[in-house]
């Protein structure tokens, strides 16, 4: 099921790549943008007024599998960003990297979130001085004036089947959660008191 991951015994990655610090920083959104910046930089993609379209197909394709996703979606007509980012967030591209930032203990597998050695990760990147300002902190760090506003903000598209699922998920947990405190539920401070480790 998309969206949902178990947690593995791995071992968190050493080194981040750019996708990777993107994803931590920004989920899919934040990937698409710096694969537009990339791809844009390199002469391979138009952006007008959020519309993405391909003009120039690279002789070598990029070696990140998501700046090759956006080029097969935008190779044949334009498309906008919201659009685009639809398709990348149930894409394979992004699955795969939620896939090793869970199992690697960066994010946490029921709702893809930063646990604490996600955060310790982000925080080394971002001090590493390896990344883009705009990794971190989005298109109002962009330095080509231009190109932000041909991207524009991306408007959060109608919820996937794994978003619906995840809250879903979310709904029936606090469900539960209520229905432990009307029957005499103990809880620990506000917190429940599972013997689980945590996120």
């Amino acid at each position: 099921m998309k969206g949902i991951f178990r947690r593995t015994t791995d071992a968190a990655p050493h080194t981040l790549d750019l996708y990777d610090v993107a994803y931590l920083s920004g989920a899919p959104q934040r990937m698409m943008e710096v694969a537009l910046v990339a791809l844009h930089e390199r002469g391979a993609v138009r952006i007008r007024l959020s519309r993405v379209r391909v003009v120039d197909e690279p002789a070598d394709q990029p070696a990140h599998p998501v700046e090759r996703a956006v080029l097969a979606l935008c190779r044949r007509r334009s498309r906008s960003t919201v659009s685009l980012l639809g398709a990348l967030e149930i894409g394979p591209e992004v699955e795969e990297v939620q896939r090793r930032m869970v199992s690697s203990g960066l994010l946490t597998a029921r709702r893809l979130r930063l646990t604490r050695a996600g955060r310790q990760h982000l925080e080394a990147a971002e001090q590493s001085g390896a990344y883009p300002a705009y990794v971190f902190d989005g298109l109002d760090a962009l330095p080509d004036g231009a190109l932000r506003y041909h991207i524009g903000e991306v408007i959060e598209p109608p919820p996937t089947l794994g978003r619906r699922l995840i809250r879903l998920g979310e709904a029936l947990d606090d469900r539960a959660s209520d229905r432990g405190h009307d029957g005499g539920g103990h809880s620990c401070g506000g917190h429940s008191c599972g013997g689980g480790g945590g996120d």
